[in-house]
């Protein structure tokens, strides 16, 4: 049971977490983004070999709003956000929350190089508005927004900082292991850090590049070693989207894993959605870094698997 002194000592963090979430619509209200609203529950999430959904009275929690958020783009809808819940079975520990805040924002005509660009411009935005321009401290370590960030390839980082390169090399587990153990810990410092064109099969729902189809079109924004969003150029072909989903759920019968039906409506909506790109930042991990936050539970007033 969480004591009222412990409540009352999360007052700073809670406070800045206000802070940054107005922030954040601020910043996409301002550029001519429309907040939009979906469902929590869906009868068929996408199917994601290492993301299971929860289940709720036979239909599911939403991971993410993508499929629904993607159908508005594919309605005609050109620059969207939503920032709420969601929710990922088995993720539990300092960086994860089996329920966190996520924020996706979609932009119709375009690719993953303009949510780069966001990027920058929403950080440095940000900082300026809770007085951490153009430096502030996380754990120790001297942070800041100005100036270039690097933007290293998926091949660059792992050979220099695991020693192999996975988009020749397929070895998805040894991928994962080090991405986490001798990849990311050097990512983002002193600013943030794009890692980008993953090989093809971490693609999932994003575009192959057409210039280099041993890579999708996918990165992910790293600060202070700290993965904060995942980005991509959209995959908006329906046969091609329904195979790999198709491929996933098989591999996640393999494994014994729960597999949903396919998301057929979404499927279907691809038909009328030319390019775009989409990227889901998590809100959590961000307001923990911009904080100096120990943990997740500090940021959130009440953590997951605490009783009301």
């Amino acid at each position: 049971m969480m004591a009222p002194m412990e409540l009352a000592a999360k007052r700073p963090y809670l406070e800045m977490r206000s802070r940054i979430l107005h922030g954040l619509r601020l910043f996409f209200t301002s550029r001519g983004f429309l907040e939009v609203q979906t469902p929590v529950r869906t009868p068929a999430p996408a199917p994601e070999l290492h993301i299971d959904p929860l289940e709720s009275e036979g239909w599911y929690l939403n991971t993410s709003p993508e499929l629904y958020m993607k159908r508005l783009l594919a309605a005609g809808y050109e620059k969207i956000f939503q920032m709420g819940p969601v929710f990922r079975k088995g993720e539990r520990g300092s960086r994860h929350h089996p329920e966190f805040t996520l924020l996706e924002w979609y932009r119709a005509g375009a690719d993953y190089t303009a949510l780069k660009d966001d990027c920058r411009h929403l950080l440095r935005f940000l900082c300026r508005e809770l007085g951490l321009f153009p430096h502030f401290t996380f754990r120790g370590n001297r942070l800041r927004v100005d100036g270039p960030w690097q933007d290293v390839t998926v091949r660059q980082a792992f050979t220099r900082y695991a020693g192999w390169d996975p988009v020749e090399a397929d070895d998805p587990d040894r991928f994962d292991l080090d991405l986490v153990e001798q990849v990311e810990p050097h990512l983002g410092f002193p600013t943030p850090t794009f890692l980008s064109d993953y090989p093809r099969r971490e693609a999932a729902l994003a575009r192959i590049k057409a210039s280099d189809p041993s890579v999708a079109e996918r990165f992910e924004l790293y600060w202070a070693g700290i993965e904060l969003a995942n980005g991509f150029s959209e995959l908006t072909d329906r046969h091609e989207q329904k195979d790999r989903f198709l491929q996933t759920l098989h591999q996640r019968r393999k494994m014994g894993l729960a597999t949903p039906p396919l998301p057929r409506r979404f499927l279907e909506s691809l038909d009328h959605l030319d390019q775009a790109a989409g990227i889901a930042l998590g809100v959590d991990r961000l307001v923990m870094v911009l904080t100096d936050a120990p943990d997740l539970d500090h940021v959130v007033a009440f953590a997951p698997d605490h009783e009301p």
